[in-house]
């Protein structure tokens, strides 16, 4: 929420705090902040919020960011982009965007459809991130990929059959789009042949796959360590 309120670009409609989470946002946050909070009781969240929303005595209406075209998002910084085939649960998108912005990297993409909304379970996953990287949001996913081709990056798809790990493709140097699939259906053939290359992860032969917000942060790791 902290970072929701720095955020220039946000457009905020209304934020109910109690006087115990007022009290912790001003520490993180000194205020004057944008938008005068309303005080409210804790009971009064139960009226507006799913049953099992996590709230901590505070809550941000606002509007989503506006959507950004991808050569603009390429220009965020230099770091490599992640392109998201059909991923749809807004938890794993959210801590996908945290490991972007905990490593580096410039922009999100998504497909317009098959991929979830900025919604509040979305940004909680994503820690403030979503605040950070960019996120992207194309009609073809395929044009797009062709896109970042055009624009000097490399683009890797994660495969867990593919013939090369990460660390021994030979991307230091290079800047780096890296497509991730979505959980046991993996990228689709489309994606896969608009991918100049295939990689997989290191991991033990017990395990077929990881999470996908997980196998984001341990490549997104090794493009870092490169």
């Amino acid at each position: 929420m902290a970072a929701a309120l720095a955020n220039p670009a946000r457009r905020l409609k209304r934020l109910l705090l109690t006087e115990e989470a007022a009290a912790a946002l001003a520490a993180r946050l000194p205020p004057p902040w944008r938008i005068a909070p309303e005080a409210v009781e804790r009971s009064r969240f139960a009226s507006f919020l799913p049953e099992d929303a996590v709230h901590q005595g505070a809550a941000l209406l606002a509007e989503p960011l506006p959507d950004l075209p991808l050569d603009r998002a390429l220009e965020h910084g230099p770091g490599p982009v992640l392109v998201l085939d059909q991923v749809t649960d807004p938890r794993n998108v959210g801590a996908i965007l945290r490991s972007a912005a905990a490593f580096g990297a410039a922009a999100l993409v998504m497909q317009d459809r098959h991929a979830p909304p900025e919604t509040g379970a979305l940004a909680r996953a994503a820690s403030g991130a979503l605040e950070i990287v960019p996120v992207v949001r194309e009609v073809n996913l395929a044009r797009a990929l062709e896109a970042l081709k055009k624009a000097g990056l490399w683009v890797v798809g994660l495969a867990g059959e593919a013939p090369v790990t990460l660390a021994q493709a030979g991307l230091a140097g290079r800047r780096v789009a890296l497509v991730l699939g979505a959980e046991g259906e993996g990228m689709r053939r489309l994606t896969r042949e608009h991918c100049d290359e295939l990689c997989r992860l290191p991991i033990s032969s017990e395990m077929e796959s990881l999470n996908v917000s997980a196998a984001a942060a341990v490549a997104l790791y090794e493009l870092a360590r490169g």
